[in-house]
């Protein structure tokens, strides 16, 4: 991965940090799809980013600055794409939450950020100088990958930062695009998420192949594992039942016989004991 160099403004002597700095770069969420989108994302992706980072240090970012440039007016030198991952880097600065990310101060550029185009799309491929986003993310911020997500057109688009400039990359045999960063394949999904059926993108195992589930799938399937679970307890309970009551009988019914036993055998002692008072002998009977 390509380090990226940030070029301040020679007229800037002071460096903020992310306390100083706007938290936002002006602009605001397109569409009522874009937040749900991000929710749907970073629930499917979080087990797996948590595996490659056990120790919690990484960041994901939702319409979250990004500052790659010290500039005045901030704004300037700062965007914020609908969703990013940066590893190895605290969740938490100085234990406040994060209000940007400043990267001429932790130099560690995104694996991958992501737009959802509200839009004609111009805005996400702008590769104007200093300022296009396309430009932005390329060259100012360095992200590994790119990805631009289009629902109205169905159309997503993985971008991988190769020798210092964006190759678009092309999509596996299944349709999708791997991110090997992260063990994973972009996709689009044709479903119903918060009880909204749209056009989604999601994220595959690039090993077995499967779908990641979001919070709420993950949810329903412990919650059907915790209900299978239950059923094949009670069956066991049931099944335990029945063997203690088929014992229970059998015990019942060894006790009745041994009972029997008992009164034969002490009605043939008395009828012996009734013949020997009357001088006969039992065994010549």
């Amino acid at each position: 991965m390509q380090q990226t160099t940030i070029a301040p403004d020679p007229s800037l002597q002071v460096m903020p940090d992310h306390t100083q700095l706007p938290e936002t770069d002006g602009t605001f969420v397109q569409n009522y799809q874009e937040y749900p989108q991000s929710e749907l994302l970073t629930g499917s992706l979080l087990p797996r980013i948590h595996e490659l980072h056990p120790d919690g240090q990484f960041a994901i970012g939702q319409d979250s600055g990004i500052y790659w440039r010290h500039t005045d007016p901030p704004l300037k030198g700062c965007k914020a794409p609908d969703w990013c991952y940066i590893p190895n880097v605290p969740p938490m600065l100085d234990g406040e939450f994060r209000r940007s990310y400043v990267l001429w101060k932790e130099k560690i550029p995104p694996i991958l950020v992501i737009e959802y185009v509200s839009g004609d799309g111009s805005e996400e491929r702008d590769r104007t100088l200093n300022t296009g986003k396309f430009w932005v993310y390329e060259n100012g911020i360095g992200a590994a990958y790119y990805a631009i997500f289009d629902a109205r057109k169905s159309v997503l688009e993985v971008y991988r930062l190769v020798d210092g400039h964006y190759a678009l990359l092309p999509t596996n045999a299944a349709g999708r695009i791997p991110i090997p960063p992260l063990g994973v394949e972009l996709g689009l999904w044709e479903g119903s998420f918060r009880d909204m059926a749209a056009l989604w993108m999601r994220a595959w195992d690039s090993k077995t192949g499967k779908m990641l589930p979001s919070l709420e799938e993950q949810k329903e399937a412990e919650r059907r594992r915790a209900e299978k679970e239950k059923h094949r307890a009670d069956k066991e309970k049931q099944r335990a039942k029945k063997e203690k009551e088929r014992a229970d009988t059998s015990e019942s019914l060894l006790d009745d016989t041994r009972k029997m036993l008992d009164e034969e055998a002490d009605v043939v002692r008395r009828m012996a004991q009734r013949l020997r008072e009357l001088g006969v002998d039992p065994g010549t009977v």
